[in-house]
């Protein structure tokens, strides 16, 4: 078929099919226009084949068959964009090789890093000094390239009257890790964007982290080597035709009628809680409350931005901690696969930049370019991180900004940027010494700094225990699923329960009612106050933070029964799962109250008092007696105001940890 036909093919074709969308693009001052590929299909088999073969020459003709129909002037060149390839046609990254150069194919993967978008010059025109005839070059290499000599005998020294540019942008696509076998590196290649695809509307499909489709054909790059000649060796680069993006997070995530009809049914049950609660993760047993909790997390808050500027966040993030084998793990694999663009680290296996950003080489341009983390790559998505006890302290403190911020600040080389990271943090950590101790104070044996701790809506500690009912309930659930495997499936589908949870983000923004109001208030009040005052202290059992965390909490409860409003019952539900967990984490094991100080700092309020004690001792006896004090002297004094031996001594103790004393000889302390 030769040009002149294709054209005319073309023109049928767009004709008979296309020609109301063409108008539509051409009224929005689009310049491009989407085709399924589908279409041409069923419209001619030859013409499919041949650009399926030669992509090039034939969108060069159907660009020319839209020029035939009437366009305004102000359109200089119509882009046609084809999706939809057949299967056969998709090649993984890994799988390119030097026979599908300049062959049509689609490939899917993750942006890891894009390019600033920059001008490429396509045509250029220049005018011969000598005898002033236009010269026309076109610029389809890397180089850019002159006239080497007129018809008149001129060489060289041609005068440059205009040039031709479009809009170019470099991103690099790696590999899905869902596609990869065990063991295998994920592959990346370059992809080059031009014209209409890095529109502002194209640059947010193709944001670093998002999932992507690229349709388009691979050209080499020639290597140009020190010496300055070229390498026999070539780079590969995929120009792209048609972005397409397939991994969706909660806001784009499409819902079709019958499915929304389906969840609307379904968010009328009554029983909705249980429902959902016994399907978020069928295969696993028990952990009701910790399953609730994952709900409401996966439902999340209500974002707010007030007029000063400041933000509340709607992410509420939630620690697991818990005995080996208690099921922790499998709780985090399960919620990542009901909850839309997550990701999933583990401690050993991440770093800091892994999780915020880092500042990289950029192979396009030269200089530097940011690579964002999985923290900012899920951004309005979730991060389950696993073995959270098991990074390092550096680490884990990258984390602080973007639990409490939302954002990611970097300040390397010439780069200051602050990334937005609206990330809900599920994560999971073993005790300090593998089991948990019944006797000792639980936030003791949690190994993370206090800091990060605090940063956690909702702490939950998993105690492995023998108890004979629980047991064999526990043993008969998982030897049922060895017998009989496809039993694990909930009767709500996972994907119709993604999109439940999606919808419930997407579309329902519940306000607080006066009723839901004054019952956390009263309860945040009550708690307060409700603290016992002991030898002069009181103990705090609940900071504006847990407050905050109920507000969210009763918010997620009201998006998941498609309410536009938080009832009481939504505000009871919340403090019910906070309740249990302070209780569980927060619960003094002198007084039996519950002190946040705990998890704020890991010392109560009592033991603070107990420190305040013997410090004004230590103060007394050192103007009485000297700089160096007997120990004895002052748990002589500390007995006189109820404290005992072994208090003072542990007391004594966390006073030399601290740096506050030192001990110059045996039996005698100092202040530093």
């Amino acid at each position: 078929m030769n040009a002149n036909e294709q054209i005319k093919k073309f023109q049928e074709f767009i004709e008979q099919n296309y020609h109301a969308q063409l108008l539509e693009a051409v009224r929005k001052g689009q310049n491009f226009l989407p085709v399924d590929f589908s279409d041409l299909m069923r419209f001619d088999s030859s013409l499919t084949e041949e650009l399926l073969e030669q992509p090039e020459e034939i969108l060069a003709a159907a660009e020319l068959a839209v020029k035939e129909f009437d366009l305004p002037t102000e359109i200089k060149k119509f882009h046609i964009r084809f999706y939809n390839l057949p299967q056969s046609q998709n090649i993984m990254i890994r799988d390119i090789r030097s026979k599908h150069l300049r062959k049509f194919l689609w490939t899917n993967g993750v942006v890891r890093q894009k390019s600033d978008v920059r001008p490429e010059v396509t045509e250029v025109r220049f005018e011969c000094p000598s005898c002033g005839q236009i010269i026309n070059v076109l610029q389809l290499d890397k180089k850019f390239r002159e006239p080497s000599r007129c018809s008149c005998g001129r060489r060289g020294k041609f005068k440059e009257l205009s040039k031709e540019l479009i809009d170019g942008q470099g991103i690099v696509l790696e590999e899905s890790p869902e596609e990869l076998d065990g063991g295998e590196q994920p592959k990346r290649i370059n992809i080059f964007l031009k014209n209409d695809l890095v529109s502002p509307l194209n640059e947010k499909k193709s944001s670093p982290g998002s999932k992507i489709r690229i349709f388009g054909w691979v050209n080499e790059v020639p290597i140009i080597l020190k010496t300055g000649g070229k390498s026999t060796k070539y780079d590969l680069i995929i120009e792209a035709n048609y972005i397409e993006p397939i991994e969706e997070d909660f806001t784009s995530l499409e819902i079709t009628p019958e499915e929304e009809e389906l969840i609307q049914n379904l968010s009328k049950d009554p029983k909705i809680y249980e429902k959902l609660i016994k399907n978020l993760a069928p295969s696993i047993y028990g952990h009701d409350k910790i399953k609730e909790a994952l709900l409401l997390q996966l439902a999340g808050g209500v974002r707010k931005q007030r007029p000063d500027g400041v933000v509340s966040r709607g992410d509420m993030h939630i620690l697991l901690i818990g005995d080996p084998g208690s099921g922790k793990s499998q709780l985090l694999k399960r919620a990542v696969l009901v909850a839309p663009k997550a990701r999933y680290v583990t401690g050993k296996g991440v770093s800091g930049a892994g999780l915020t950003a880092a500042v990289v080489r950029d192979e396009f341009l030269g200089g530097w370019s940011l690579e964002a983390g999985a923290l900012v790559l899920a951004n309005k998505g979730f991060v389950m991180i696993d073995e959270l006890d098991k990074m390092s302290k550096e680490d884990s403190g990258a984390m602080h900004e973007a639990l409490e911020q939302q954002s990611v600040s970097i300040s390397k080389a010439n780069i200051q940027a602050t990334l937005r990271a609206e990330t809900t943090v599920l994560a999971a950590a073993n005790p300090k010494f593998g089991r948990f101790d019944l006797y000792d104070n639980l936030v003791k044996q949690i190994e993370l700094p206090v800091t990060l701790i605090n940063r956690f809506d909702l702490i939950f500690a998993i105690k492995d225990l023998p108890d004979r009912t629980r047991d064999e309930a526990l043993a008969k659930h998982i030897l049922g699923l060895h017998q009989k495997p496809d039993q694990g499936e909930g009767e709500i589908p996972t994907q119709l329960l993604r999109k439940y949870i999606a919808y419930a983000r997407q579309k329902i923004q519940p306000k607080i009612t006066d009723q839901a109001f004054n019952e956390i208030k009263d309860y945040y009040v009550e708690m307060r106050n409700r603290g016992e005052q002991e030898e002069g202290v009181r103990t705090i059992p609940i900071t504006a933070r847990q407050l905050e965390a109920l507000t969210r909490l009763s918010e997620g409860s009201a998006k998941l029964r498609f309410s536009d409003k938080v009832t009481r019952k939504d505000a009871r539900r919340a403090i019910e799962l906070l309740e249990f967990c302070l209780g569980q984490v927060a619960k003094d094991q002198e007084t039996g109250q519950i002190d946040i100080d705990l998890i704020g700092s890991g010392i109560s309020a009592k033991q603070r008092n107990k420190i305040g004690v013997v410090k004004e001792i230590i103060s007394d006896l050192e103007n009485r007696i000297g700089k160096t004090i007997p120990i004895n002297d002052i748990v002589e004094a500390a007995r006189e105001q109820g404290l005992q031996e072994d208090e003072v001594e542990e007391t004594i103790e966390k006073l030399k940890r601290s740096g506050d004393l030192f001990e110059p000889r045996r039996s005698f302390v100092q202040k530093i």
